[in-house]
Order: structure tokens, then C-alpha cells, then sequence
């Protein structure tokens, strides 16, 4: 969840849900992955699945009204999906290193060295 899956050091996404271009630590290279719009509906499906029984239960058991549930499930659902979001990411990446899927697999014809990075422009020399 977040870690590397070849040697499990922190430090996949540098921000938010931006996955590092390689580990930090073995090297691993990382930039494979195709973990764009399934974190986002595992989330949703977890989230729903904690969520909505328990919007259930209170509104059996107690009958608030809209308002109460508009001011508890609202901040609920969100903390949760932005809690929940990175570490689905970092698991479906891990998963896809795993199942050696989308690059990871150096054998396979999808499979692209990292490239190497670009050196910073030079300023230009001063002309007398």
C-alpha cells in the first residue's frame, strides 16, 4: 500500500497519487503501470460497501432526519474515498507488478526501459 512491490520500501507515490517513475530505493522501475480509472471504482465499491449499511442502520434504528444524514455520510464518504484511494492505487499497482501485466514483464513485447532523463539546458554564453 504505497510501497515498493519488488522490495517493499515507502515511497511509491511522491505526491497524492503520483507513482514514482522508479523505486527509490532498488530501482525498480515502476512507470508500467496502467492503475488510472480502476482505483477510483474499487474505492467507490469499498466505500459504498462500508457506507451505505451503516446509513441503513441509523436511519432504522434512530429515523434522523435529512439533514443529520446529509451532515454524517457526506464527510464520511469523502474522508473514506480520499483515505481509501492511494492505497487501492499502490495495491493495484502492486498487483499488476505481480501478474507481470502492462510492461512489467521484460520479456514481453509491451515492456520499455525507462527513459533515461534529460539534462538541463545550458544558459546561453554571453556574447560581448
Amino acid at each position: 500500500m504505497g510501497c515498493c512491490p519488488a522490495c517493499g520500501a515507502r515511497g511509491m507515490f511522491p505526491r497524492y497519487l503520483k507513482v514514482t517513475p522508479a523505486c527509490t530505493t532498488c530501482g525498480e522501475e515502476l512507470h508500467h503501470h496502467r492503475a488510472d480509472d480502476a482505483p477510483p471504482y474499487a474505492t467507490i465499491m469499498v466505500v459504498g460497501h462500508i457506507v451505505v449499511p451503516l446509513m441503513v442502520l441509523v436511519e432504522e434504528l434512530y429515523r434522523p432526519p435529512l439533514g443529520v444524514h446529509m451532515a454524517l455520510w457526506l464527510p464520511l464518504t469523502l474522508i473514506l474515498c480520499l483515505a481509501l484511494l492511494p492505497p487501492l492505487k499502490g495495491m493495484l499497482v502492486n498487483l499488476q507488478w505481480a501478474l507481470r501485466m502492462h510492461g512489467f514483464d521484460p520479456a514481453s513485447d509491451e515492456y520499455e526501459p525507462l527513459p533515461a532523463p534529460e539534462s538541463a539546458p545550458r544558459p546561453a554564453a554571453a556574447q560581448p
